[in-house]
């Protein structure tokens, strides 16, 4: 079984330690990673020779060279579009390490719904992301063609792997089914201790290579990263209509199955600390919110492979994530954090 923090206070226990989590990330330069260069940044700074401001944008906690690299062209659409602004990326080690940052002001931006969820309050909301024209995403429950699993209840006395334990998609959506399904879930997220099936939770990249690996019966990831093992003529018709990566089935192999689709999920929030009191803020919106399709096409270079996780915003409200919350709310998964 798998130890870790279980699931109440989940990212209160991070604490210092997720601020530590992200002062660790992978550094670089800004022509390659995207990320800062130099020193450290500790947040929004403004030089003196031209003004320009400087800020920090956290992604998403998945590979750090593959995840700077996918939002490159937003970056450079920015940087281009505002002649005064430098963008860093860092990349925490996981989701809990999101807030603690944001509220020590180690960073401007982020782009997850679960920190938004556990600090609304702390966060204004610039709008949800869109790719490929939609606003939406799927989580996918995968297996294997010939295993016996056709239902989440049938995960039973299987293995299952996750992605980091606070995903949307990679972890609590499926951890939801399972209890629906009448499954015990015990400690999870993070620990499969008291579970009525053995889990690993790692990152959405690692969950799929442990179940094409045979370390795992079943595992659970987002659209992005499931549908190219899926056959173009297995995708139900709902997911055609909405997904963003339909283009990309079947393109990798082996061929996996999915045993349970989520509903549509509304795409990753981008947000701001609302302690960042500055006109730059309301310009990045502005210009993320004017983006196109065929603009960002013009930033991804020769070397980009695979569909832009960003092409526009889209205005949004906490509403819309209501079912993310439900499903927190059901796990038990308690998301505050003390001052």
């Amino acid at each position: 079984m798998q130890s870790g923090a279980t699931r109440r206070g989940f990212i209160a226990s991070a604490g210092a330690a997720g601020v530590a989590a992200l002062a660790g990330c992978m550094g670089g330069t800004n022509s390659g990673s995207g990320s800062e260069s130099g020193s450290e940044s500790q947040g929004a700074t403004t030089g003196s020779a031209n003004q320009q401001t400087e800020i920090t944008i956290l992604l998403t906690p998945e590979n750090p060279t593959e995840v700077k690299k996918d939002y490159m062209p937003m970056k450079k659409y920015l940087e281009d579009q505002i002649s005064d602004l430098k963008v860093n990326y860092r990349v925490p080690l996981d989701y809990s390490a999101i807030l603690p940052a944001l509220k020590s002001e180690q960073a401007e931006m982020g782009m997850d719904d679960i920190t938004l969820i556990a600090a609304s309050d702390k966060m204004d909301v610039m709008g949800t992301a869109v790719t490929g024209g939609t606003a939406f995403y799927y989580s996918m429950m995968m297996k294997k063609p010939g295993n016996d699993i056709s239902t989440p209840a049938d995960v039973e006395g299987k293995t299952m792997a996750f992605a980091d334990p606070l995903s949307t998609s990679g972890s609590i959506y499926a951890l939801y089914e399972l209890k629906n399904a009448g499954l015990e879930i015990g400690e999870a997220p993070g620990s499969d201790e008291g579970a009525d099936f053995q889990g690993s939770w790692s990152n959405h990249k690692a969950a799929i290579e442990q179940l094409i690996n045979d370390k795992a019966d079943a595992c659970t990831t987002w659209g992005g990263n499931g549908v190219p093992y899926v056959p173009k003529g297995d995708l139900p018709s709902e997911v055609k209509e909405k997904s963003a990566y339909v283009d990309e089935a079947g393109s990798k192999s082996p061929e996996l199955d999915v045993f349970l689709w989520s509903e549509p999920i509304p795409k990753q929030p981008f947000y701001t600390r609302k302690t960042w009191d500055d006109p730059m803020r309301d310009t990045i919106k502005k210009t993320l919110h004017e983006a196109t399709d065929s603009k960002m096409e013009q930033y991804k270079g020769d070397d980009y492979d695979g569909a832009l996780p960003f092409t526009t915003l889209q205005d949004t409200t906490m509403d819309d994530y209501q079912p993310i919350i439900k499903r927190v709310n059901e796990l038990g998964i308690d998301l505050t954090q003390d001052e």
